[in-house]
């Protein structure tokens, strides 16, 4: 079986050098070799990094009483999910609505969108219970006639896609793309050369900081998040679409210590700024850029309800499960060690944003 460097090698070969977002693609979603394609537990604490899922079941639980209270006025709602990796999250989710929303849980539909046969085959093995109201789709453009009532959300999900990493030549005051070449057996960076390459990368930054930005900075930018939502957000008739993901406001990408952009490789539970090595081997992230996903769903008509950290959103819901008689269940000590997880500014609660757009 070919690996994920070596079908890289192949294409480069080709044409001398491709684009990051394609080496991004190809080293997270080969099919045959892509990082989210392996069979071993690529998250969690024997694995390469954490997720709020991997914490336990609290985040899935807390986001089931949001989701309740959204979807109590829809008489048949849908929950969609976007890069529901094993199916976890939707297990806890389904597990929380049935125990403590019965009636809601009986006229929901999940939907999970999943292009990869084998993640399917995966969500289905955690799933197999709640089958019978749980349906498969291969992207959310899939049935253009589709019209969701209800949530339509992801985790983690945005801020993997394949980002297109630009640079700044000063001398010329204009930006250029880094792209991916060979030297040797090594993947190196390599300007690519037509330099009008990036006209249709918007960077959203004033003039004036463009006349002092240094010569080099580096910066992502994700096309394919921004499609995605804009996509989704025109698929929704009624309800919420929401995300959380590693973000960052416009102003915040040119931050001085981001001279190298947000661009990181994880591995083992260590992060690394090395990121053209083992492809396949270890995940590649950028933070998404938030207001532009915000913009692309106001684009078609979505109203924006919250732009929060994860800490502050997670928090709202707790706060309304320790109510009595909120119907959350009984809040444990290891909820209280998860939630802490969740929302401590040194673990999850400060890396990850919310957005959370209606309609």
């Amino acid at each position: 079986m070919s690996t994920a460097a070596e079908i890289i090698r192949a294409e480069i070969a080709k044409c001398g050098a491709i684009s990051f977002a394609r080496f991004m693609e190809l080293a997270l979603y080969c099919p045959v070799c892509g990082f989210y394609e392996k069979e071993n537990d690529t998250i969690g604490r024997r694995g390469n990094f954490y997720t709020s899922v991997s914490v336990g079941s609290l985040f899935g639980q807390l986001l089931a009483m949001q989701f309740a209270a959204w979807l109590g006025e829809i008489g048949a709602p849908k929950i969609v999910e976007a890069g529901a990796y094993d199916g976890r999250l939707a297990k806890d989710i389904l597990t929380w609505l049935l125990l403590r929303r019965p009636e809601l849980a009986a006229r929901t539909e999940y939907w999970i969108i999943e292009p990869s046969a084998r993640r399917q085959r995966w969500q289905r093995e955690t799933l197999i219970e709640f089958m019978a109201q749980v349906r498969w789709i291969e992207s959310i453009a899939v049935q253009p006639a589709m019209r969701i009532n209800g949530i339509i959300f992801s985790n983690e999900f945005l801020d993997a896609m394949p980002v297109h990493r630009l640079g700044w030549d000063a001398r010329r005051q204009e930006w250029f793309e880094w792209g991916v070449a060979l030297n040797g057996d090594r993947f190196v960076w390599t300007r690519l050369p037509q330099p009008d390459h990036v006209s249709r990368f918007v960077v959203q930054a004033p003039p004036e900081l463009l006349a002092v930005l240094p010569d080099g900075f580096t910066t992502e930018v994700c096309p394919a998040a921004e499609q995605w939502w804009h996509a989704a957000a025109a698929q929704l008739e009624r309800g919420r679409l929401l995300t959380f993901d590693y973000g960052l406001a416009d102003e915040e990408f040119f931050a001085p210590h981001r001279a190298d952009g947000t661009l990181r490789a994880y591995h083992c539970h260590r992060v690394s700024d090395d990121v053209l090595a083992n492809p396949g081997e270890q995940d590649l992230t950028a933070h998404i850029n938030i207001a532009a996903i915000q913009r692309s769903g106001e684009v078609v008509g979505l109203r924006t309800e919250v732009v929060t950290t994860q800490a502050q959103f997670l928090t709202g819901i707790a706060g309304r499960a320790w109510k009595e008689g909120s119907g959350f269940g009984i809040w444990t000590e290891a909820h209280t060690r998860e939630f802490q997880t969740l929302t401590h500014p040194e673990h999850l609660g400060r890396a990850f944003r919310v957005l959370v757009q209606a309609r």
